[in-house]
């Protein structure tokens, strides 16, 4: 498998490092949206968060967290996101959680902003989602 992450990881690749932990690794990305867009990857390999195992999961949202508090020295404010797959815009496919600096003129609004065509569902269809995703 040919993966860039991985190969940031095994230091093939060079990268501007934040901070590493044994299971994790943050980086300013090299194609920032804002002066400061940082990834967090897992070291080993998951294409999707659910593939993760609970200990790589915990790691990594606890770096998550300590550099979202950060990120406030660059903007008050941040977004944090996660492409789970390729058809929900996954890039590369390796588990990253992408920390955005945010300023209220960024010209980027919010997440609702991003979908141009928004189911109307019905009650029916709120109830039958909800049953798929509480059993």
């Amino acid at each position: 498998m040919d993966c860039i992450f991985c190969r940031i990881v095994e230091g093939k690749i060079p990268s501007r490092k934040i901070t590493e932990t044994e299971k994790s690794l943050a980086f300013l990305d090299a194609f920032p949206l804002t002066k400061g867009h940082t990834l967090v990857i897992p070291k080993k390999h998951y294409v999707k968060i659910q593939e993760m195992s609970k200990e790589d999961n915990l790691d990594l949202f606890e770096v998550v967290r300590i550099l979202t508090g950060k990120m406030e020295r660059l903007a008050p404010s941040s977004l944090v996101a996660i492409h789970n797959g390729k058809e929900s815009g996954q890039e590369v496919p390796h588990v990253h959680v992408h920390i955005i600096p945010r300023n209220t003129d960024d010209s980027v609004g919010p997440v609702h902003s991003m979908f141009s065509k928004k189911p109307k569902l019905t009650n029916d269809e709120f109830n039958n989602i909800t049953e798929k995703l509480v059993k």
